[in-house]
């Protein structure tokens, strides 16, 4: 159980962090304003890595005994 438990708390850092790189890598483009459409699957791959990340939060969260 505490291996299951150290592996899901990686994954949730690495998606964390890969969201957080591929943001503030958005964020930081002059052209901010005007998105084009590799920008936008930027957002939805970013977007994607926060909601992977918070399932697997909530998959730790879950009770032990409800697999």
């Amino acid at each position: 159980m505490a291996r299951r438990t150290r592996n899901l708390g990686v994954t949730i850092v690495l998606l964390g962090v890969v969201g957080s790189i591929g943001f503030v890598n958005l964020a930081q483009r002059p052209r901010f304003q005007a998105f084009h459409t590799v920008d936008v699957l930027q957002l939805l791959a970013t977007g994607m890595c926060y909601g992977m990340a918070l399932a697997a939060i909530f998959s730790l969260l879950r009770k032990p005994g409800a697999e």
